[in-house]
């Protein structure tokens, strides 16, 4: 897959295309729905599907006071547009490129004169221009006149839910990580270093855990203990220890500031079940499965170590269970006694 930043960055050799444009935080279901209509359009006529996305939001640009908290990283949507079968993603910078053109300069420069569009695939509610006075009914006018057709998706309800970013935000600070997975049709997760935290997790507890740390910027669950994955990323050194890359191993997660000890960092820290091995270093992705309970400040550190005991029994059921509902093939995850 091609990545673009900037529309001077997009290929002399793209002839044709048929593209999808939006921020696609958090590439969920609605979301999917635009890439599943943009790939099918694309790969049969024959040309290429591409994804325009926004580094950074562009609510960040215009009312940085009420910029949302990311649901994906840009290298996450990569991942995922390319799970997704795009061929190419292009990165706009809304304060270099597009921002205060006209409905349509904006349609010319980069889906007529850059893209070469054939076809648009765009929400119900894009809009898209100096102050957002393009709409889908501009759009499709203007692809009348330019000669690109126009598909405009309705938004997604499932349950009674509207399916979009705010949602999963919603869940996810509500510890509702079953139904923040619901509306992204995959598990949340957040990706990144591995570092060196207090230190009392092995060393008082008997409980070591892989810790770590995320800009305030990036959403991740509220505070408490949750089951789920833990997966090494391709590593740049060998790892140490009885786990290797690319496997999902169970995990007991605590996220939050552990306010037995009056942490004040907020951190997301693994468990991983039945493996060891020297993390410090390696990059590592979580996977959320399901909640646990809500965080607790205990009297002492038997009660904590008592109430861990009851997490890790838990755990171990919610992700067997995980586990067979996903469908997974012994070999890609590691739960004692289940893979």
């Amino acid at each position: 897959m091609d990545i673009w930043y900037g529309m001077e960055a997009i290929s002399d050799q793209l002839e044709a295309s048929v593209v999808t444009i939006g921020v696609f935080d958090g590439v969920h279901r609605g979301h999917q729905q635009l890439i599943e209509r943009t790939v099918s359009r694309a790969h049969a006529q024959g040309i290429k599907a591409v994804m325009v996305t926004f580094d950074p939001h562009p609510v960040t640009v215009f009312l940085p006071q009420r910029a949302p908290l990311a649901v994906t990283t840009l290298q996450r949507r990569f991942q995922l547009a390319e799970r997704y079968r795009l061929d190419a993603v292009v990165v706009i910078d809304f304060t270099h490129e597009l921002c205060g053109l006209s409905p349509r300069d904006y349609a010319q420069s980069l889906l007529v004169d850059k893209l070469h569009a054939q076809g648009v695939v765009v929400g119900a509610n894009f809009t898209f221009g100096a102050d957002a006075a393009g709409t889908p009914a501009v759009l499709t006018e203007l692809g009348e006149q330019m000669g690109f057709t126009v598909d405009v998706i309705e938004l997604f309800d499932d349950e009674g839910v509207r399916i979009s970013s705010t949602t999963v935000r919603q869940f996810l600070a509500a510890g509702q990580v079953d139904r923040a997975n619901w509306a992204l049709g995959r598990h949340f997760s957040v990706s990144g270093p591995v570092v060196r935290g207090a230190g009392r997790g092995g060393k008082e507890l008997g409980y070591p855990t892989a810790n770590q740390y995320f800009p305030d910027s990036i959403a991740i669950p509220a505070d408490g203990v949750y089951a789920g994955w833990f997966t090494i990323d391709e590593p740049a050194a060998p790892i140490e220890g009885n786990m290797e890359a690319g496997v999902a191993y169970a995990a007991a997660i605590s996220v939050g500031t552990n306010p037995t000890f009056g942490d004040e960092q907020r951190s997301v820290e693994s468990f991983v079940l039945d493996r060891s091995a020297d993390l410090y270093g390696h990059d590592a992705t979580v996977q959320f499965t399901a909640h646990v309970r809500d965080m607790v400040k205990f009297d002492s550190v038997d009660e904590l170590l008592e109430a861990m005991r009851n997490d890790v029994a838990k755990t171990r059921q919610l992700l067997a269970a995980d586990a067979q509902a996903c469908g997974w093939e012994p070999g890609t995850y590691f739960l004692e006694g289940e893979s």
